[in-house]
């Protein structure tokens, strides 16, 4: 998921929960129950839910609110400490250990084994990721996502490059691979000249090889950089979930952050600056300024929909270590302590994790249910609208794979190690500088 300005944001969080214990929420009467979203595309799908759970139970009434991904957590936040907090609300793995460290997300496990609700009937792996330390349940799964590599079909038969081709790239942080070299090809300059051509100019660039994202995901990388860094064997964390030492002095890391950070050098990915001049990567893609983009599942609908491109997806290169890599992240449904509701709350959040909510989210084909039979509906919608999702859902049957770090003190650290990326792909500091940082990101565990 993005991360625009999240190492603002994430730095408030400890400082503004600090001895909040969650005041009672104006909910809107017993009989609301107040929900909070922040991708618009899947309104429809969760709005269809409430219609069908509101049918079902006359005497609750849901109403969904949705905000945009930043404004949504700096509300969620100032929520939790005015006690104006929705009931329940859509979480994140980067969020839940610090609101349940600070007792603002209620303790799922009495409703869920006196509801008799299974927890082994979503994808492998999901339901366990909202299990907090304490040993406690903070949600129930809803989607799951992976990353992969969108590209313009025009631009790649122009450069006389079969989509079969994308495949079978290789990558490595020393000279890039046969990624780096498409990625050169497939960048063009004002006059015409490809990347890897005698006369290119990288101070005019027409068509960068590969778009960047606008935000460094709060030190993770999660679209940018993480599937390069992880298919080199590195990983975040001593151990995930949990972890209490991270890796960021790694020479792998430091390696891929310094061969990225090149291809902004080389001209063919756009300056930070750029990337955060005000369009999106997507609406980059889409406006044909980029002809490869890396990013996540939920992003399928804007890459497919926009006027005059036709967009294809492939899965991440294959690095060092023989494998391709990509972040598996899953986000699930929380209910706030404060809610004067906790019962209406929790049918709720109930319903939202039931298959037949998730099959409902599976027609509007917009993201991966977490539930395998709502997966099999998404699939066929999506192929339907002339999208093969392999590339996204393959690398989970391949094994490549790797768990969204969950650690404590994920605020802190993003407030450290987001500005130490921006910095080196703005040519300010060295990879190398990453090591003092890591040393401050460890001390916060010790």
């Amino acid at each position: 998921m993005r991360f625009p300005k999240l190492a603002a944001i994430a730095a408030l969080i400890p400082l503004a929960l600090a001895g909040c214990a969650g005041a009672p929420a104006d909910g809107g009467g017993s009989n609301e129950v107040t929900y909070w979203l922040w991708d618009a595309n899947q309104l429809p799908a969760y709005q269809a839910c409430a219609d069908a759970f509101q049918s079902a139970n006359p005497d609750t009434k849901v109403k969904i609110e949705q905000f945009g991904w930043a404004d949504y957590w700096n509300k969620i936040t100032t929520g939790l400490v005015a006690g104006t907090a929705p009931d329940v609300f859509t979480n994140h793995l980067n969020y839940f250990p610090t609101y349940a460290s600070k007792n603002q997300l209620v303790p799922l496990d009495e409703f869920v084994q006196r509801d008799a609700v299974a927890t082994d009937v979503y994808a492998e792996g999901l339901a366990d990721l909202w299990v907090a330390q304490d040993g406690k349940r903070y949600g129930l799964p809803k989607d799951f996502d992976t990353v992969a590599l969108f590209y313009n079909k025009k631009m790649l038969g122009d450069a006389g490059v079969a989509e079969a081709d994308l495949t079978k790239l290789t990558w490595n942080p020393q000279d890039g691979g046969s990624y780096e070299k498409l990625i050169a090809h497939l960048t063009v300059d004002a006059n015409g000249v490809r990347g890897d051509q005698p006369g290119f100019d990288k101070s005019k660039v027409a068509v960068h090889g590969l778009g960047l994202d606008e935000n460094n995901g709060a030190g993770v990388g999660q679209q940018m950089w993480s599937m390069y860094a992880l298919s080199t064997g590195w990983e975040y964390t001593d151990k995930n979930p949990w972890g209490t030492k991270f890796n960021y002095d790694d020479p792998k890391f430091q390696q891929t952050l310094g061969w990225f950070s090149g291809l902004i050098e080389k001209g063919y990915m756009p300056s930070l600056a750029t990337a955060r001049s005000g369009s999106s990567v997507n609406d980059g893609f889409g406006a044909g300024k980029y002809a490869l983009s890396t990013n996540g599942s939920w992003m399928i609908g804007s890459y497919f929909g926009y006027d005059g491109v036709e967009a294809g997806v492939a899965p991440t290169p294959v690095g060092p270590s023989g494998k391709r890599a990509t972040i598996f992240n899953g986000l699930a449904d929380s209910i706030y302590t404060g809610t004067d509701n906790r019962d209406g709350a929790w049918k709720w959040v109930k319903y939202l994790a039931s298959a037949e909510c998730q099959k409902k989210v599976g027609e509007q084909a917009v993201v991966f249910p977490a539930i395998p039979e709502a997966l099999a509906i998404a699939k066929d919608k999506f192929a339907a609208k002339g999208v093969d999702i392999t590339a996204f859902t393959g690398a989970v049957d391949d094994g490549a794979t790797h768990l969204y770090p969950i650690t404590d003190h994920a605020p802190e650290i993003a407030s450290l190690v987001g500005p130490a990326v921006d910095a080196v792909l703005s040519s300010q500091a060295d990879p190398s500088s990453l090591t003092a940082i890591n040393e401050q990101v460890n001390a916060l565990f010790r």
